[in-house]
């Protein structure tokens, strides 16, 4: 498959058609993080958004499978995962497309009709340094366990909003906390 990107992917001895675009593929990032969706239901919701067609009940298994493959840039090798999460497309999104923009030559990747997933991936990996890249490294220090440089520490402090990633319940607690002290404080004032 040199110089294709797939288009389908074969499940049951089938070629099926699949969702490629960029964007096809992050709307579903949301959906993995959710903690009250079980796996199971985590992956129906990612065969139904990106198969273009029915999967047979015998070939879920095969075809979910395929879809995560597909999802993880098929057969690259990758990483040991780090120990904490050090990366949230969501949360990311503000620094992380311009960041993808300038490696692909365009203003603003989000404004193209189209990109394959993979072409996205691929600019992903090809980042050069700046602002996402900088994040990227300091989180990866931080899960790992490494010493930061001065700079660095001075940077988060200033900048914690960008670098620190939160559970959907500890956003959820951070919420709530400050609409309470809101509501509190408001009858002092």
């Amino acid at each position: 498959m040199i110089g294709r990107l797939p288009q389908e992917l074969e499940v049951g001895g089938k070629l099926l058609p699949i969702h490629t675009d960029f964007r096809d593929v992050l709307n579903l990032f949301p959906m993995f993080d959710d903690p009250e969706l079980t796996e199971l239901e985590k992956s129906y919701v990612a065969c139904r958004n990106l198969y273009k067609c029915e999967i047979t009940p015998e070939d879920f298994d095969e075809a979910v499978d395929k879809i995560y493959w597909f999802i993880d840039g098929g057969d690259i090798p990758k990483d040991d995962p780090a120990p904490v999460r050090i990366l949230d497309w969501e949360k990311d999104e503000r620094t992380l497309m311009p960041a993808i923009s300038k490696t692909v030559g365009v203003p603003d990747v989000r404004s193209l009709p189209y990109m394959h997933w993979w072409t996205f991936l691929g600019a992903f990996g090809e980042m050069g340094e700046g602002l996402y890249s900088t994040i990227l490294n300091m989180r990866r220090k931080l899960a790992d366990g490494e010493k930061l440089d001065e700079w660095e520490r001075k940077w988060i402090q200033k900048n914690k909003d960008l670098v620190v990633i939160h559970t959907k319940e500890e956003e959820e607690a951070i919420a709530e906390t400050e609409a309470f002290l809101k509501d509190l404080l408001k009858d002092d004032y």
